[in-house]
């Protein structure tokens, strides 16, 4: 039923939105300062290995929790904590997806979630370079991540403020214990993570 009543919401807002544009602009000065939640429904990490070297394959993460705390006047001081659901990993491959679930790969009945939590960010403009700890199967490493100001803006259903970025970096698959050895399968993996978070 929530399902029905917000794709009913969306129909309703889509004209208003097709005259005055999306309601989300990249203007950082609509964020004020606080900590805000995550949108888990919103918020995405897609993983890109190279397949033998014959083709690229992708599968996603959602996130299940987390937060932002954000001060647009000290951006350097942003500190993010998200955490992701392993155990909903999904490809176009009902078959792969559970190998991938299996003990060979993320071992996602014992480890169900990953989380990275920063520990430095140097901004510039709608830019910033974000360091942080990232922890998959009980191993923590470090990682960089570049990250692109989306846009903020207040969503015409809550009528409260959300906003996002985009960032991209990449793990190395045995630092963390994630399945076959190259050159099977590429040890460098490709992350592109689309993160929202929304004033509740």
């Amino acid at each position: 039923m929530r399902l029905v009543l917000a794709a009913a919401a969306m129909l309703i807002a889509a004209p208003l939105l097709a005259q005055t544009g999306t309601p989300g602009t990249p203007n950082k000065a609509l964020v004020t300062a606080g900590t805000y939640p995550v949108d888990a429904n919103h918020t995405q990490v897609t993983w890109q290995v190279n397949h033998m070297g014959f083709s690229m394959l992708q599968g996603q993460f959602g996130a299940s929790g987390g937060s932002i705390t954000i001060d647009p006047a000290k951006p350097n001081d942003t500190k993010v904590d998200v955490t992701f659901a392993v155990d909903q990993l999904s490809t176009t491959s009902p078959r792969f997806t559970e190998h991938l679930k299996s003990k060979d790969f993320f071992d996602a009945a014992a480890n169900p979630t990953a989380r990275f939590v920063s520990t430095g960010v140097r901004a510039t403009g709608d830019r910033a370079v974000i360091t942080g700890n990232l922890t998959i199967k009980g191993v923590t490493k470090p990682v960089t991540l570049q990250a692109n100001f989306v846009g903020a803006g207040a969503n015409p259903m809550s009528k409260k403020l959300n906003f996002g970025f985009r960032a991209t970096g990449s793990i190395s698959r045995n630092d963390f214990g994630l399945g076959m050895a190259v050159p099977v399968v590429s040890d460098k993996v490709d992350l592109t993570i689309n993160a929202a978070f929304a004033a509740q």
